[in-house]
């Protein structure tokens, strides 16, 4: 069976001053090219994005990195009048904060140079998720992107024949992303968190109910 992506909310293409003056206090849900998305926070999806976040925050406790994860913070890249993304979980450098014209006000982005990682827990819109966010993501020099599609939604020629749940690990080379889909209990390589000790099998389940 096929999966429809979910269309967007509403008919008008908004700014994104009129999707914050609508939308910005309700974090479930973000602007593309000026269409409003619902990111449908599942229990299963939000216990992926808790598990991915717990991990890393103890990576950067660890490392004593000037770094924090925001969940559910806006990414309005600078130069866009239509695009707001709303990651599920974000790396931010507090060291780049400082650049940051909207961020004393308001839990918003505007620089690539901010993020040192970002995931998306993939739902209805995984088209979203394995397209335009794999080319903006890339555009903006976020280093690593995950993509942890753990109900296996995705299009096959991102997550193979069967379908079947997959952890896609985007590694920025030369401005684009090699792009490395993981299954089952092979361990995850991160260029980010080199001493992450995980497999795909652990950030996939973590949806279990």
């Amino acid at each position: 069976m096929t999966l429809a992506v979910n269309p967007p909310i509403q008919q008008k293409p908004l700014s994104v001053d009129e999707f914050l003056a609508r939308y910005g206090d309700d974090n479930r849900y973000e602007l593309i090219d000026g269409e409003v998305f619902d990111l449908e926070p599942t229990g299963p999806h939000e216990q992926v994005a808790a598990f991915i976040t717990a991990k890393l925050c103890v990576q950067i406790d660890q490392a004593s990195a000037p770094w924090f994860v925001l969940q559910r913070g806006l990414l309005r890249p600078a130069g866009t009048r239509m695009t707001a993304f709303r990651p599920d979980v974000a790396v931010v450098n507090r060291d780049e904060l400082s650049q940051e014209s909207l961020w004393a006000d308001q839990s918003i982005l505007t620089l690539g140079s901010s993020l040192k990682f970002v995931a998306e827990v993939v739902s209805g819109n995984w088209q979203n998720d394995y397209a335009r966010k794999v080319e903006d993501y890339a555009v903006l020099g976020i280093p690593e992107y995950w993509i942890a599609d753990y109900a296996g939604l995705g299009g096959t020629r991102h997550i193979g024949k069967p379908k079947r749940p997959t952890l896609s690990i985007c590694t920025l080379v030369d401005g684009e992303y090699e792009i490395q889909p993981l299954w089952g209990n092979q361990p995850i390589i991160s260029p980010t968190f080199p001493e992450l000790d995980l497999t795909a099998a652990q950030v996939l389940n973590a949806g279990r109910l």
